[in-house]
């Protein structure tokens, strides 16, 4: 693999800068050269982030060029928007079926697919908040369960060993289970049934 491209975007509090440490450490395990890098709207708790994480045999730059994610894993609906720039009819989107009800400016959901399917058809919709509150009684871990299904779908080119390992060394040990909890359960999820957008 020359090189893996991901994008994650969401807002403030949904545990992005956390998925990023797991997936960098993860991939250092594995012997790649990688780059990352956060890009903050509003600072606050509930303004939009996004993580760029580039790793492969040598990475020069941090931000991934403009059409070429591999994968854009969006923990907001409306945010999903934000990886468009990057992204090809090639991408795949995992996009959590959320919506702050803070945002102004505020697109239905039908509206938002419409646009994203304009640039790529491989879109997964997944109510992983909803998912995770039900299943694990804490939504907060959401992220990580959309980690285990690009895992599981094979959309991220990491072992599962590696990312486990990742999880228990940047979790700390109070979440440490609720989070490897939510990252089998999607790899059960996965298995169970197909999910599709």
């Amino acid at each position: 693999m020359a090189e893996f491209n991901l994008i994650i975007n969401g807002v403030g509090g949904q545990g992005l800068i956390t998925l990023l440490r797991i997936i960098s450490l993860a991939s250092q395990k594995e012997g790649y050269d990688i780059k990352t890098s956060e890009l903050h709207g509003l600072s606050q708790r509930g303004g939009s982030v996004e993580v760029h994480i580039r790793f492969g045999k040598k990475i020069y730059s941090p931000l991934v060029p403009q059409g070429k994610a591999n994968l854009v894993i969006s923990l907001e609906l409306q945010e999903s928007l934000n990886g468009l720039h990057y992204s090809s009819p090639k991408t795949h989107f995992l996009i959590n079926q959320y919506k702050t009800p803070t945002f102004t400016k505020d697109l239905s959901e039908k509206e938002i697919l419409g646009i994203v399917k304009k640039i790529s058809k491989n879109l997964f919709l997944i109510p992983a908040s909803e998912i995770c509150q039900k299943e694990l009684g804490s939504e907060v871990v959401a992220g990580i369960y959309l980690l285990g299904l690009a895992f599981s779908k094979k959309l991220l080119p990491l072992k599962s060993d590696s990312i486990i390992s990742a999880i228990k060394k940047i979790i700390p040990e109070k979440y440490r289970e609720l989070n490897l909890k939510a990252f089998e359960l999607a790899r059960q999820s996965f298995s169970s049934k197909n999910l599709g957008g």
